[in-house]
């Protein structure tokens, strides 16, 4: 009977040590790498070169009907066709509310594509360097045979060329500067000879391939 009892004890206390044990792995911290939801990467959208304002980047490409199919992807990235059938696109003054200006133009002038990024009063505006930069070698992509390495090459001219236009050491004049023999590309800094904006403008002149 005692040994009875005593086997009985012995179960007992083995059945409370066992739930003990298994109430104590349960309030064990939970691995939280096994919880972490894989991070998802964020999709970030690209920038239109014609873009200043982030609530304008939101919008879609406006939908216009093109004269000119040589330059309409510039639609793409927010540029609008005027009545003489250039491509412009239109910034607004920092300095003065309710007035803009025009930021950058490309018109085809017979056998020549004319790109150019106006300064207001010989000032860059911010944001402007780096867009202007991107808005020639897109222009220079799409309208000049060249090679990717080339392509590096003429973006660090056009790159140091715009930076000395900022730092002052280059100033206005009629002359070109080429930055790219075979294609006889030239790139010049020079002042506003018609239109109201009053300051000068980077403009990069290229011949249009005759294929």
């Amino acid at each position: 009977m005692i040994m009875r009892l005593f086997g009985a004890f012995i179960f007992q206390v083995s059945a409370l040590i066992l739930m003990s044990n298994v109430a104590m792995s349960n309030e064990k911290p939970i691995d939280t790498n096994i919880l972490k939801t894989p991070a998802v990467p964020q999709q970030r959208t690209t920038q239109r070169i014609c873009s200043l304002d982030p609530i304008e980047d939101l919008l879609p490409p406006t939908q216009t009907k093109t004269s000119n199919s040589l330059l309409s992807y510039l639609a793409e990235q927010g540029f609008t066709q005027n009545q003489e059938g250039s491509w412009v696109c239109y910034a607004n003054d920092p300095k003065q509310e309710g007035r803009y200006f025009t930021l950058f133009k490309v018109k085809q002038v017979d056998n020549r594509l004319i790109a150019s990024s106006f300064l207001d009063e010989g000032s860059l505006i911010q944001g402007q360097e780096n867009r202007s930069l991107d808005f020639f070698m897109m222009v220079i992509d799409h309208h000049m045979n060249t090679s990717q390495e080339n392509r590096q090459g003429i973006r660090k001219y056009l790159e140091a060329f715009v930076s000395l236009v900022k730092q002052g050491k280059i100033k206005p004049t009629r002359r070109g500067f080429l930055f790219d023999q075979p294609n006889r590309a030239l790139v010049l800094y020079h002042t506003l000879s018609s239109g109201t904006l009053k300051g000068t403008g980077i403009t990069i002149n290229i011949y249009l391939p005759k294929s």
